[in-house]
């Protein structure tokens, strides 16, 4: 062997030596390869490499991943927290119901797609805001708004697939509710450390703890603590006691679970557990003195309630309860049913039953639409004003508003017919307006009272019958309006000038814009409704201080202020006139078409209303407290071919004719002796009117110019007419039959309801007896 070849094999050794390996060839001498019994050696004498997995498992290499993962996860959550910026509230978060209330607080119902309402945290009892850190979070006031640990739990829980578990803070909970989602994932949970970071450095402890109970979910279709207070014990979120509060704060670990009603027994002794760590932690904090926690006993939540809907009259109120508000702050529908608005009603709870009752017992259960096919056409309507503050006290908008939409107290389609009569009259006192022979319109005025007479003066030519094409002669203004006799008004708006009857009647309440002046105006052939005639009476009850009836009392809203306006406007006509009006109203009432509301102890104004072919009957009455006008109207039934169409009452009830001094009359008097409370007396500033003496006898009285050759027809003081025509009333054509005011239908006798003993009213046996009608100053 060379030189080379022996170099060669020998660094062919030392490289198998170096791997630990024999060599291949008999380098020992020993005849044997690989053997290394003879010359060989271990390389290098050291220790043993690692071998397999555990090479790449080193000390170092396990310090350096794990400081790298912290540097990375610290620089990856720095970058986090320069790109998540805090968002908008989400839009469910935001959603609110709207809350109607009676008067007294009682609620009428909440709308709205969420039964939520936002309250300000000063609203809240401050023992039971600490109820709920107490339950949730006992460091809210000194930490940073978020639990690591308790997030790192959650995080470990979500990628395990193990669901909602591990702890938050309040601050966590308020950013998962208002401004993310309940989705459990990753991302969101990491957003939500983020920005409940963020929203700590930049609200207030309050703040946070007021979006918390606001937007967290208590059962029962409750969100927030106001939906909640009321949904487990009837209260507003003010009212809560600490007891009371620790039970909420409770329920929110699992709503449905802790909910006394339904829970089982287990669920109820883990309730109270939960109730008892509540109080406890409270008392540990220094929030709840430890003698008070002693005394507590646990307050078992009220059964559920099923929401309040829209049946009934409550749809009605609701519907233009919500009108009322939008006008006022200028609203569009999309803000108001954003929600968030709390809305009192002036309606009184008790006044309102009773109008209801009346109306059902009066005129609904007479009804038989299976037995008379008119009883099906029959709507009802009926609006009640207190005239000292506008207030509309209560409001009848028909049998159910499910069934039927249209409010008949505030629709505007049916004749008010002789309602109107009183204001050609209050524009001729108020106008001093003269007759044709120029004497001085008084309720001492005579007029011709002769049917189908032509009016003199006009430049359209008008002629009205009266009811049953009845002529009554001469007679004063006070006994045409006992008998509504329709001859004897349209001249008097002639007289008086028919611009100037629209301006009085725009000025007492009456929307008259658009109308033509023209003479058939006089029979009241524009359109009204219950609520609108209701406040032009308050305005002569009111003693000529306009009345604007608002149904809405209050408003309010978490970031916005309404203001309503004042019910009770300026003096729009005089004293005298207003007083005149009533003084002259009472003799309808004792000797004329409103004789079925007549009362020995209680002074009552006011005037019944038949429209053409009896498609409406009125009665819109007042005392000194209370003024209510109840309007029927003559409305095609559901399914057949008149649906819909202003049509004939006739035959409605077994009558003949439903005219305004039968079931308008009769409901009128069935609520207001009840609502109104003790009697009472009108004061009076006037010398003219039935209220004041009897008017003079027009045959000994007769005018010095007759505006007409009266005739010699009888007055047939037997048979007073009520406010029916039977023909459509005419725009300009005297031809035309207008309505008028004909009580000879006997009305429904049946005492709508038992009189209460302590304001009982009867039918005196001579109405014209009473003495001391007016109070003078």
């Amino acid at each position: 062997m060379g030189r080379a070849e022996e170099r060669q094999a020998r660094q062919r050794g030392a490289r198998r030596a170096a791997r630990g390996r024999p060599a291949g060839g008999d380098t020992s001498g020993s005849g044997k390869p690989g053997s290394g019994k003879s010359g060989g050696r271990k390389s290098g004498g050291g220790k043993a490499k690692r071998t397999g997995i555990r090479r790449f498992f080193t000390l170092k290499k396990i310090l350096g991943t794990f400081f790298g993962l912290i540097l990375l996860g610290m620089l990856s959550f720095i970058v986090l927290y320069m790109v998540v910026d805090v968002p908008e509230g989400n839009a469910a978060a935001k959603l609110q119901s709207n809350v109607y209330k009676y008067k007294n607080g009682d609620v009428i119902a909440r709308t709205g797609e969420l039964n939520r309402e936002v309250v300000d945290l000063d609203k809240v009892p401050k023992k039971v805001q600490k109820t709920f850190v107490a339950a949730e979070n006992k460091s809210f006031y000194n930490d940073k708004g978020v639990d690591f640990k308790g997030t790192a739990r959650g995080l470990i829980n979500t990628v395990a697939g193990k669901g909602k578990q591990g702890g938050s803070t309040i601050t966590q909970q308020y950013v998962k509710n208002y401004y993310l989602t309940a989705d459990q994932t990753v991302t969101r949970k990491l957003k939500e450390l983020v920005i409940s970071l963020k929203v700590d450095q930049n609200k207030s402890k309050d703040d946070i703890l007021a979006g918390y109970i606001n937007t967290s979910y208590y059962g029962r279709g409750a969100y927030g603590i106001q939906a909640a207070a009321q949904a487990y014990y009837n209260v507003d979120a003010k009212d809560l006691d600490v007891s009371q509060g620790a039970y909420l704060a409770a329920l929110l670990q699992a709503p449905s679970q802790y909910d006394w009603t339904s829970a089982t027994d287990a669920s109820k002794k883990l309730v109270e557990a939960r109730w008892n760590y509540v109080l406890d932690n409270m008392v540990e904090k220094n929030w709840l003195p430890a003698s008070e926690r002693e005394g507590l006993k646990f307050d078992k939540p009220k059964a559920p309630k099923a929401a309040p809907g829209l049946e009934g009259q409550t749809g009605y109120l609701v519907k233009e309860a919500k009108a009322e508000v939008m006008r006022a702050g200028h609203l569009s529908e999309e803000q108001f049913d954003a929600g968030g608005y709390t809305i009192t009603l002036n309606v009184d709870k008790k006044k309102q039953a009773q109008l209801e009752k009346a109306v059902d017992k009066t005129l609904n259960d007479k009804l038989d639409p299976d037995k008379r096919k008119a009883d099906a056409r029959v709507q009802a309507g009926a609006a009640s004003v207190d005239p000292k503050t506008g207030k509309v006290l209560a409001m009848y908008g028909g049998k159910d508003y499910v069934k039927h939409y249209t409010n008949n107290a505030t629709r505007r389609d049916y004749q008010p017919a002789s309602t109107f009569k009183p204001l050609i009259l209050a524009a001729a006192l108020e106008n001093g307006a003269k007759t044709q022979s120029g004497q001085p319109i008084t309720a001492n005025t005579i007029y011709d009272g002769t049917s189908e007479r032509p009016v003199k003066g006009s430049d359209v030519a008008f002629a009205p019958p009266n009811e049953d094409d009845k002529s009554y002669g001469p007679v004063t203004v006070q006994k045409a309006m006992n008998k509504s006799i329709n001859a004897v008004f349209a001249q008097m708006g002639v007289d008086v000038g028919m611009d100037d009857v629209l301006e009085t009647a725009g000025k007492l309440g009456m929307n008259v814009e658009n109308l033509p002046a023209v003479p058939a105006q006089t029979l009241g052939t524009m359109g009204a409704s219950p609520l609108e005639m209701a406040g032009v009476y308050a305005t002569l009850d009111n003693h000529g201080k306009k009345v604007t009836p608002a149904l809405v009392n209050s408003v309010e809203h978490k970031d916005r202020t309404i203001d309503l306006p004042d019910p009770i406007g300026e003096q729009v006509v005089e004293p005298g006139t207003a007083d005149s009006l009533t003084s002259v109203l009472t003799g309808v009432v004792d000797d004329g078409t409103g004789s079925a509301v007549r009362s020995p102890v209680q002074d009552v104004a006011g005037k019944t209303g038949t429209s053409d072919d009896n498609k409406s009957a009125w009665f819109t009455g007042y005392t000194p407290k209370l003024v209510t006008s109840v309007g029927l109207f003559g409305e095609g039934a559901p399914g057949t071919a008149e649906e819909s169409k202003q049509v004939s009452m006739k035959g409605a009830g077994g009558l003949p004719r439903v005219d305004g001094g039968s079931f308008p009359a009769q409901i009128w008097a069935a609520y207001t002796f009840k609502a109104m409370g003790s009697p009472s007396k009108f004061d009076l500033d006037t010398s003219m009117g039935a209220a004041i003496a009897p008017p003079p006898d027009p045959t000994t009285q007769a005018p010095k110019e007759p505006t007409d050759e009266p005739s010699e027809t009888k007055d047939p003081t037997t048979k007073p007419p009520t406010d029916d025509p039977s023909t459509e009333p005419p725009t300009d054509d005297p031809t035309t039959a207008p309505p008028t005011d004909d009580p000879t239908t006997a009305p429904p006798t049946d005492d709508p309801e038992e009189p209460d003993p302590s304001t009982t009213i009867e039918i005196p046996e001579n109405p014209n007896g009473r003495k001391d009608r007016v109070n003078r100053d």
